[in-house]
């Protein structure tokens, strides 16, 4: 473990509370502690106490002996604490003013400002975590839903590298084994075949191409999706807006373009973050200012993400939900028949031809809300997927996975051509070598910067 100069920063959220930490780890932290903090029990100093012990008493400025406030010493020794360093939190109470203070006075001491990430990225640099798992901290802190803090947290116990353990020691065996049989002729070491080579390459390279498959998936899950209500006017576009938020966010009423705006709320179906936006009636119409919200109803309609397309099954089929059919193929889709408990009257053949998922429900009742969060998952190719299995996390991440692949199938290549194992090495060295920057084994400095770059100062 490497001790670096001391850093502070406060850990905690940048908002009132009744709780905040101010934590300073690296070489010193417990020395530059006790220069602003006071314990109540006489002869007693943080630089004297074991790992894993606390101290109660006040933080003081220097420069005045005035009492700043009350605080908790929490004293945690190199090698066993987040960082790897030496550590201490102080845990004051909450208020902006007050932690801003008392870091001051910590600054003061000795310690330097705590940059964007810093102790995690020490704590990756010390080997407490791997790079995976160190950017799975800024998803756990982002998790907007269950999946979403499931899978960060499997993410951040390993489980990426767990899932690519067997493809990584087939792939270092067979490099080390085709180097040993080439450098060493004369010794007895056991020939390397093609057809060896062929499996354990495809074997890899099939996990490889899972992983990648699921990225998009994996994604809805952990950072939500833009999604689009759209339908014609007075089929029930708003009243699904206000069930699935909970609470009347969307004006209803019997008058068709209403809703002239577009209206947003992010909620939760399934353990999905779904950003929605409840969008104008489409139709044509001489009203200025609706003709303004049904143009922004067609651009969100195009770059959603998810589009939710309603349709009233108690009226027959208009021309604009035929349109609504057209101009939502080629994104993910759920064909929402509402009005369920008003009866059928719609021939609803061009909506299930046009709609791989449909959810008959009711909006006013709550009806059919299970068959839509199903149709949801279906759509967003979630279903059955387990957040806790291990994913690819980053586009960092996507581009290692995609690199190793098709370096494989580039050594997959060469021996069905029939080439020397000198070219298929070289390959299969690209392999491996892809697939430890992806778990950090063999990060570059850019490649450390840049992840570490998107965290909070504080984490």
């Amino acid at each position: 473990m490497e001790q670096r100069h001391a850093v502070a920063a406060i850990a905690t959220a940048q908002a009132p509370g009744a709780i905040g930490v101010i934590r300073i780890s690296g070489a010193g932290a417990q020395e530059i502690a006790d220069r602003v903090f006071r314990p109540v029990t006489e002869g007693k100093t943080l630089a004297q106490l074991q790992g894993y012990r606390a101290l109660f008493g006040h933080i003081v400025s220097r420069e005045t002996q005035e009492t700043l406030d009350e605080a908790v010493a929490l004293n945690f020794r190199a090698p066993h604490s987040f960082t790897g360093e030496d550590v201490v939190e102080f845990s004051c109470h909450g208020g902006l003013y007050l932690l801003r203070r008392v870091l001051e006075e910590v600054l003061r001491a000795g310690a330097k400002p705590a940059g964007p990430g810093e102790f995690t990225r020490r704590a990756f640099l010390n080997g407490k975590m791997s790079l995976p798992e160190a950017e799975a901290v800024m998803q756990l802190i982002s998790a907007q839903g269950e999946q979403a803090a499931r899978a960060a947290l499997a993410e951040h116990g390993g489980a990426l590298q767990k899932r690519l353990a067997n493809s990584r020691a087939l792939l270092l065996r067979d490099a080390a084994h085709l180097a040993a049989w080439a450098d060493y002729p004369e010794e007895e070491i056991p020939e390397v075949t093609a057809e060896e080579l062929s499996a354990h390459f495809a074997e890899a390279e099939a996990e490889l191409t899972r992983l990648l498959a699921q990225f998009e998936a994996g994604r809805a899950l952990r950072e939500g999706v833009d999604t689009v209500i759209a339908g014609r006017p007075n089929v029930g576009k708003s009243t699904l807006m206000n069930l699935l938020s909970g609470c009347e966010r969307s004006i209803v009423t019997q008058y068709a373009g209403t809703t002239r705006d577009v209206v947003e709320e992010t909620v939760l179906l399934g353990g999905i973050a779904l950003r929605l936006a409840d969008t104008a009636g489409l139709r044509e119409t001489q009203d200025p200012a609706e003709q303004i919200g049904v143009a922004r109803a067609r651009e969100r309609l195009r770059s959603a993400q998810l589009v939710l397309a309603v349709f009233d099954v108690s009226q027959p089929l208009e021309e604009e939900d035929l349109a609504l059919i057209a101009a939502a193929q080629g994104t993910p889709r759920v064909a929402v028949v509402n009005k369920s408990d008003l009866g059928p009257a719609a021939d609803l053949a061009p909506v299930q031809e046009g709609f791989p998922q449909v959810a008959v429900i009711s909006a006013k009742t709550g009806d059919g809300l299970a068959e839509l969060e199903r149709a949801v998952a279906d759509a967003l190719q979630v279903s059955g997927m387990d957040p806790a299995a291990g994913m690819l996390f980053t586009e960092r991440q996507r581009d290692a996975a995609r690199r190793a692949r098709d370096a494989l199938r580039e050594a997959m290549a060469a021996l069905g051509a029939g080439m020397t194992f000198d070219a298929v090495t070289v390959s299969l060295e690209g392999a491996i070598s892809a697939l430890l920057s992806l778990t950090g084994e063999r990060a570059e400095r850019a490649v450390v910067d840049e992840v570490f770059s998107h965290f909070c100062v504080g984490k």
